[in-house]
């Protein structure tokens, strides 16, 4: 989603919290030469960070920390989203991969930043993203989600016979309704229009004998034992303009169990 171009800025209410002192004021120092974002600062570890929440209002949390101690970020971030669910937060990755995105993605952050490769301007931006309530991840960070999400949702709907019901873009379809994807996030993920996801129902509807997406879902969730399985969903590249698109992956499990 774009930012306006014009007009004021809503104040953002930034909490800055990193065990490197240095990276922190640094970045701090940045950030409150932005208009529109006020900043605090305090130690990376759960108990300052909630120290901190408790004291002065707070819309966003850049959380950063040793590269290396990813376990007590993840930590962190599921601290700190159990006693405020509402709040962004955001983490400064320095790298990443498949299990770490994942996870800090089940433990409650919005925002995965990759310092290394983003300007600072982008984390402005980032933080902005966030505060709206939507997420910000880049290309590769959302292809592990959908693969964390697809590899736990029924592929392809048999009949008794063991013969396929659906061609394999309509078990795609199946699969992302199923997990909860409206039909605009369906239709960005595959690369098609709004419309043909839109056809595409029509005929599963009637393929598999039911009359809404509700009862799609049901019939997915009651047949996985009669499913085979196909070519997962694709990765298609996402900008971070869709980030209404990771909201919605979100909403499917990525905060659910481990």
């Amino acid at each position: 989603m774009k930012l306006g171009s014009g007009g004021s800025r809503a104040l953002i209410r930034v909490l800055v919290a990193d065990s490197n002192q240095t990276q922190s004021q640094l970045l701090s120092s940045a950030l409150r030469r932005q208009h529109h974002i006020k900043v605090t600062c305090c130690r990376g570890e759960p108990a300052h960070c909630l120290e901190a929440l408790r004291s002065i209002p707070v819309d966003v949390v850049v959380l950063g920390g040793d590269a290396f101690d990813r376990n007590r970020i993840v930590d962190t971030t599921r601290a700190l989203h159990s006693a405020h669910p509402n709040l962004g937060i955001v983490l400064l990755l320095d790298s990443y991969d498949r299990h770490l995105v994942v996870n800090a993605m089940r433990a409650g952050a919005r925002g995965l930043f990759y310092r290394a490769a983003q300007p600072f301007r982008a984390l402005c931006r980032c933080i902005s993203v966030v505060h709206q309530g939507q997420f910000w991840a880049n290309t590769e960070q959302i292809g592990y989600i959908i693969d964390a999400l697809s590899s736990n949702l029924p592929q392809c709907l048999v009949s008794a016979k063991g013969e396929p019901l659906l061609t394999e873009r309509e078990g795609q379809i199946v699969n992302l309704v199923a997990g909860g994807l409206p039909n605009r996030n369906v239709a960005q993920l595959l690369g098609i229009k709004e419309n043909t996801v839109k056809k595409a129902l029509l005929r599963i509807y009637d393929k598999l004998g039911v009359s809404n997406r509700v009862e799609v879902v049901l019939y997915a969730l009651t047949h996985r034992g009669n499913i085979t399985p196909i070519d997962r969903v694709p990765e298609i590249p996402i900008s971070l303009e869709s980030a209404a698109t990771l909201s919605a992956l979100n909403r499917l499990g990525v905060s659910g169990k481990g």
